[in-house]
């Protein structure tokens, strides 16, 4: 392609093309640019080639988007250079956990359900959250004679999705199955079984055993609630682990159940799972615990279930800043991480 190059006094440098009128600039026989009758042409990659080490500013079109983009280093991301009407978002939401069944002989609460994943979201439309509380316990009697259930936890909902609320544990007062839920509540009267959890979201609560009886622990978003036995059972199914804010941390765990026999008392669920009342006869002992808000967990035995939470995370370039509800809002690198303890909204 033969090209005359000229220097004018009046347009400073001036390069006629040939009869293709096409100018084209190569680097070790590799088009960089080219100037044609129909415009600029960038240069081109897929997203696998970018260039490994790109300074700031550089542009390209990129044939795997089917979009130019440039290279932004005060974010260490490429930029796509059309005008974004969406863009996708990573999401935590987990329901309210169930609140556990009234000692000395209550069962565990089930934890709220947990469900993860990306959606896209639509620039300039508002996306509401709801944020499911945790269930109340059972009220606990010294008298022995009115263990009576707890009640399920409420659910969450962000993105046309629900996060059902955990399942509460059973008492003397209802002697039969736990509450299902996100995940399902313990059971108290040996053979019922615990309540059910909902697939994708949690696990089963555990079942009652023993001639008292005693009651088994709350399910889990990662394990069913455990059966109770004289040696061990009555804990509460372990939550999963999620690092959607940056730090992985466990979320819905079950709580467990009361420990009538005085023993140690039977660990909770990691992720917020409450534990359940020790106590022997009338005699009350160990305190017993809620599920930890915000986590989703499962009440102790006469404990009262966790409230739930709604989390996402996006790229900080993305973030528009607008939200209600009050979330707390952090950085986590490139990421932008907006925590809903409270009902709210963010506007994409």
């Amino acid at each position: 392609m033969a090209v005359t190059i000229n220097a004018d006094t009046t347009n400073g440098l001036v390069i006629t093309p040939d009869t293709s009128g096409e100018i084209e600039f190569q680097q070790n026989g590799i088009k960089m640019i080219k100037f044609g009758a129909d415009g600029l042409e960038l240069p081109q990659w897929t997203t696998a080639t970018r260039p490994s080490s790109p300074t700031v500013g550089t542009i390209g079109y990129n044939s795997t988007l089917g979009y130019p983009e440039w290279y932004d280093t005060s974010t260490s991301q490429w930029i796509r250079f059309y005008n974004q009407i969406t863009y996708d978002v990573d999401y935590l939401l987990v329901a309210g956990g169930g609140g556990g069944g009234g000692a000395t002989r209550g069962a565990g609460g089930g934890a709220g359900g947990m469900i993860t994943g990306t959606t896209t979201l639509n620039k300039g439309t508002q996306y509401s959250f709801v944020i499911g509380s945790g269930g109340s316990s059972g009220i606990y009697s010294t008298s022995n004679t009115t263990a009576q259930k707890g009640s399920n936890g409420n659910n969450s909902t962000a993105f046309g999705l629900t996060a059902i609320g955990g399942g509460f544990g059973s008492g003397s007062d209802n002697a039969g199955v736990g509450g299902s839920g996100g995940s399902g509540g313990g059971d108290w009267f040996p053979g019922y079984g615990g309540g059910s959890g909902t697939s994708g979201q949690g696990n089963d609560g555990g079942s009652g055993g023993g001639s008292a009886p005693y009651g088994g622990g709350g399910g889990g978003a990662g394990a069913a609630g455990g059966d109770f036995n004289s040696g061990s059972g009555g804990y509460g199914g372990n939550g999963l682990q999620s690092s959607i804010t940056g730090t992985a941390t466990y979320y819905a765990g079950g709580g467990s159940s009361s420990d009538y026999q005085a023993n140690s008392g039977y660990s909770a669920g990691l992720g917020g799972g409450g534990v359940g009342r020790n106590a022997v006869g009338t005699t009350v002992g160990t305190s017993p615990s809620n599920g930890t808000a915000n986590t989703g967990g499962g009440g102790g035995a006469s404990g009262n279930g966790g409230s739930g939470v709604v989390i996402l995370r996006l790229l900080t370039s993305l973030y528009s800043g607008t939200t209600t509800g009050s979330p707390t809002v952090t950085t986590d690198g490139s990421y932008t991480v907006i925590k809903f303890t409270a009902s709210g909204s963010y506007t994409a």
